[in-house]
């Protein structure tokens, strides 16, 4: 189950990779728009995230389930944003902003709201 987890998680962090290089990608003067990475990527995040939570829910671990519904949130209206523009030929750059903002927002959930551990 730990390997099963693991593997999650790579796929969860490459997810989120992949989403918000799409986004850095088009940084700058220029139209925005949802491209491929960012839309796999969210899609990725998102469906391990929730199979991050079934394998923690099933193991003898602890969840944070204030955590996981705060990212919960984040992630789906970040998915609903990427999915509603995908076919778009372009973003406005409020939107792009946003989408970034919320894609590190959600990375900072996870770093930030864990435990330490001397």
């Amino acid at each position: 189950m730990d390997t099963l987890r693991l593997i999650l998680l790579i796929l969860h962090i490459l997810g989120y990779a992949a989403l918000i290089g799409g986004l850095l990608v088009q940084m700058g003067p220029g139209e925005k728009k949802v491209n491929g990475a960012m839309r796999d990527g969210v899609g990725l995040a998102f469906l391990t995230g929730l199979a991050l939570v079934g394998v923690l829910e099933a193991g003898d671990g602890d969840v944070n389930h204030a955590k996981v519904g705060v990212k919960l949130a984040i992630g789906l209206v970040l998915l609903i944003l990427v999915m509603a523009n995908t076919r778009k030929e372009k973003i406005p750059n409020g939107l792009w902003a946003g989408l970034l903002l919320l894609s590190i927002a959600n990375v900072c959930v996870a770093v930030l709201w864990s435990p330490v551990h001397a």
